[in-house]
């Protein structure tokens, strides 16, 4: 992926992730993923979802564990595509939704954030508990940042679940991210996109718990900086906006990171400015930086009109199968 160039015809960041999300080709095959759905009751009284590809993989298979990004779910483009590419594997792919993700709204005022590490580090010991074959993980966007920062600040102790890691286009930097999300076109259309659903997620939140925070500050809220200091800051445990994306962001603790770990920024990601991708002084031996010139925000997409979006989950698997015991890797 380092030297990944997208199609001629899909010219800048803004085209390779829009068309990649919704024209690309997710699957090659003419049958649709099947998910086998698991409900978990969380240590706090509430449950996540979690979605198992179909047809179950071999007892003693790898596993695969996918942290969606923001708004996301088993149904992205890119979970879809990495259901294939873990089928022709071998793999078992599991996608746990973070909490509201699932179609049902959880049952606290809690939703998920961009530094959950705790509640993937409940997640991934239960499935490392329950896999009778390696355990691997990717996440992908705010997902891929919790995962990141979960590495860095278990250290050592990471390479007791995981044996290795990968995150595709993740806002290590929360404060560069949010305010490039908060500028010109990136505000008209995804910061819009992303409020379409936020917004009354936690208006819906407010009617349950009443006072949880200033809901006519939310209904005036235009961007996700107002979005997450009038919700997400506070109900989580931060003191607002600024709060939340400094001590969130997964960038400061990549040096600390010992489990080997693949991040994949492409560098014209509408999301992420260049500017703000770790370099290889700022990373730990244990991590692998890929940053090519194309691919959007989780786009990738290659191929033949229309394209599709298999490149990207193919060339992670592979790398993340060179951590694997030698008779885990069920070839493709």
């Amino acid at each position: 992926m380092q030297d990944f160039r997208a199609p001629w015809w899909q010219p800048g960041g803004h085209v390779q992730t829009i068309w990649s999300a919704l024209y690309a080709r997710r699957q090659q095959r003419r049958h649709a993923v099947r998910w086998q759905r698991r409900r978990w009751e969380t240590p706090d009284g509430d449950f996540i979802d979690l979605d198992f590809s179909l047809p179950m993989a071999l007892p003693q298979a790898p596993t695969l564990v996918l942290f969606h990004g923001l708004e996301g779910s088993s149904a992205s483009h890119y979970a879809v595509a990495l259901a294939q590419v873990c089928a022709d594997r071998g793999w078992q792919l599991v996608v746990p939704h973070f909490r509201g993700c699932s179609g049902e709204p959880n049952r606290l005022p809690r939703a998920y954030h961009s530094g959950d590490a705790d509640e993937l580090d409940w997640i991934l010991r239960r499935l490392r508990h329950g896999s009778g074959g390696d355990l691997l993980a990717m996440g992908v966007s705010l997902g891929g940042n919790a995962l990141a920062l979960w590495a860095g600040r278990q250290r050592e102790a990471a390479r007791e679940v995981v044996r290795a890691a990968a995150v595709v286009c993740a806002p290590l930097d929360l404060v560069a991210a949010g305010r490039q999300l908060g500028q010109g076109l990136n505000r008209r259309i995804y910061t819009r996109m992303f409020l379409r659903t936020l917004v009354p997620k936690a208006l819906a939140k407010w009617e349950r718990s009443p006072g949880l925070f200033d809901r006519d500050a939310l209904l005036r809220a235009r961007d996700l900086h107002a979005f997450d200091d009038i919700f997400t800051g506070p109900v989580h445990g931060f003191a607002d906006a600024d709060d939340y994306w400094r001590r969130a962001s997964a960038k400061p603790w990549l040096g600390q990171v010992a489990v080997p770990l693949l991040l994949l920024n492409a560098r014209n990601d509408p999301f992420v400015p260049a500017a703000s991708l770790p370099t290889r002084a700022q990373v730990s031996p244990a991590v692998q930086l890929w940053q090519p010139r194309h691919g959007g925000h989780v786009g990738f997409s290659s191929g033949a009109w229309p394209a599709h979006v298999l490149a990207m989950p193919r060339a992670v698997t592979a790398w993340l199968a060179q951590w694997l015991a030698p008779a885990q890797d069920i070839k493709e």
